[in-house]
């Protein structure tokens, strides 16, 4: 469960975490970094697609300026997972949301 999201900083399960994170039904990968920083690509999601979600949540920065291209969110969906962009702090609300309804994994960009 997300419990707390501020710009830089996030609170899952009680523990906190200041770089981004992907979120698993059952454990949180810190450190995630993405290989062109503010523009998502399918070579950033390798683990989670392995892992193989139903929704992939994906937090684009407190100010939404990360950006998820059309081509990202196709190939996704070709794969069976429905991809759901938002600014961070709506990604983190839309992930307790669905946690437990589908098999979700969130990846959150905490600043920008």
């Amino acid at each position: 469960m997300i419990e707390d999201y501020r710009f830089g900083r996030i609170t899952i399960d009680g523990r906190e975490y200041t770089a981004d994170v992907i979120v698993y039904p059952d454990r949180v990968d810190d450190g995630w970094w993405r290989k062109a920083g503010h523009s998502l690509c399918m070579a950033d999601l390798e683990d989670i697609l392995g892992f193989g979600p139903d929704v992939l949540v994906i937090g684009t920065g407190a100010n939404g300026l990360m950006k998820v291209p059309e081509d990202v969110r196709r190939a996704l969906r070709e794969r069976g997972i429905e991809p759901r962009p938002a600014p961070t702090a709506e990604a983190c609300d839309l992930y307790n949301e669905l946690a437990g309804a589908a098999t979700v994994v969130a990846a959150l960009h905490l600043t920008c």
